[in-house]
């Protein structure tokens, strides 16, 4: 019997490959536990289509000749009641690639065929199990690198952003619903709902304006920040990123121009992830190699969310040195801390902006180190603090309210004319209510839906 793609046996793993204890190989769809049961020997001497539903059974997955390929739990569930919506084996075996690749090789033997990406997620929505939102919370929440970039995508997968946009649909919905009324009461010579529709938009305006809130710097809530050090050759910057790192990750020596790329590394701090790149000293060269090394340092500090701006402050700037740090407080001020290195030898006047905060360190000894990693601290907190919207959106997200705000501030505008007829505002009420289910999947295109699977791993 033929089945649709989307209820056919799929397997996967969903734990990350690498060295641990435990991998966990999920099969599901339409006939995932007879798939199962063919590579299943359980301990019990029974089969798992005979069992009840959210039971955990121990045993063995066995080769086509009966030969243990390794000793497992088999953790099985029937439908509705799973994360797809579908019958779904989940088997935790020991986490040796070989061992694993051979479980799943068992399962495509028996009937199953390899997940897509994000396959699972995108079941659980089709079959109701949860909205798109909160599947993308579920992508967000694997991927969050800080502690508030976890704690709302974990939110999200409660339903927060999906309650809100339910808010705002009701609403529409409603002045949808007055504005259809207002047809009969035009038609008898009585007073138009224009008013409570106003009213209505308003609220839907201020709710948008909520979830807007603070979207340029999600981005850091969810990815980490991006620390750039710039500045001269042979001023420290990589013994003071190897220093801020605690590993020495750049190569130092006392040759000018060492680094000629862009290297980088992160370390958690703070419940956040701060990613640090070490770039190309910035000076006029003739070597092709090093200049594009320069230009690539100007680019890491466009990207940035926070730049050290590291100086030798064991001597004077020369002239072409103190013109280019000019230029690049002038551009760069608002996420510019300037360091000066090289605290351990005697110090010179670098005469550079003093309202920039600019803070002593000897990246050699380690000197004052802590003072730099607490200024960075302080500039991280106050970048979160802007992100106070309860809500992390997306850039499909973003897109989409934002079109659905245009289309709120047309009908508002529209309002305002008295000539209009309101069977044009509910043409543009019913655009921003489509919109909307848009965001929740609800009306969202197969090949919407494939661009938002995309970005999910394979086993999710």
């Amino acid at each position: 019997m033929m089945v649709a793609r989307d209820e056919e046996v799929i397997v996967a793993q969903c734990t990350p490959q690498g060295q641990g204890a435990i991998a966990l190989v999920r099969v599901s769809g339409v006939g995932a536990v007879q798939v199962v049961d063919g590579i299943a020997s359980l301990a019990s001497g029974k089969c798992l289509t005979d069992l009840p539903t959210h039971t955990i059974h121990y045993g063995r997955v066995v080769d086509a000749d009966d030969s243990t390929i390794d000793t497992v739990l088999f953790l099985l569930t029937r439908a509705p009641r799973t994360f797809t919506g579908q019958d779904t084996v989940e088997i935790t075996c020991h986490n040796n690639q070989f061992v694993v690749e051979r479980v799943i090789a068992r399962a495509i033997a028996c009937g199953a065929r390899l997940a897509d990406r994000g396959e699972f997620a995108r079941r659980g929505v089709l079959c109701g199990k949860m909205d798109l939102l909160q599947a993308e919370a579920i992508n967000d929440l694997i991927h969050a690198n800080s502690q508030a970039a976890l704690k709302k995508s974990l939110c999200q997968v409660d339903g927060s952003l999906s309650a809100q946009l339910t808010s705002i649909e009701r609403l529409l919905i409603k002045a949808l619903a007055f504005c259809e009324g207002s047809f009969e009461l035009s038609d008898e010579g009585e007073l138009s709902l224009d008013e409570d529709i106003k009213h209505i938009l308003q609220e839907v305006g201020d709710k948008l304006a909520l979830l807007k809130r603070g979207h340029d710097v999600q981005r850091q809530l969810r990815d980490g920040v991006r620390i750039a050090l710039i500045g001269s050759v042979n001023v420290g910057k990589s013994l003071l990123f190897n220093a801020l790192l605690a590993k020495d990750r750049s190569i130092v020596t006392s040759q000018a121009g060492t680094t000629r790329d862009t290297i980088e590394a992160g370390v958690y701090r703070d419940g956040c992830y701060w990613t640090f790149v070490d770039t190309a000293g910035l000076r006029r060269t003739g070597d092709v190699i090093e200049q594009e090394g320069v230009e690539r340092s100007y680019d890491e500090a466009q990207q940035a969310d926070l730049i050290l701006l590291v100086v030798d402050g064991s001597r004077q700037l020369a002239s072409d040195e103190r013109v280019v740090y000019r230029q690049v407080i002038k551009k760069f001020h608002e996420k510019l801390i300037i360091v000066h290195n090289k605290m351990d030898l005697p110090q010179a006047d670098s005469d550079l902006r003093p309202e920039i905060p600019t803070l002593r360190v000897s990246a050699r000894t380690g000197q004052h180190l802590q003072v730099v990693e607490r200024a960075i601290a302080e500039r991280v907190g106050r970048i979160f603090a802007q992100a106070d919207t309860p809500y992390m959106l997306n850039q499909r997200h973003y897109k989409l309210v934002l079109g659905l705000e245009k289309k709120v501030v047309q009908v508002q505008a529209l309002l305002s004319d008295a000539a209009i007829a309101h069977e044009l505002l509910a043409h543009h009420l019913v655009d921003a209510i489509a919109h909307v289910s848009e965001l929740t999947g609800k009306s969202i295109s197969e090949a919407g839906l494939d661009a938002v699977f995309k970005e999910f791993c394979v086993g999710k």
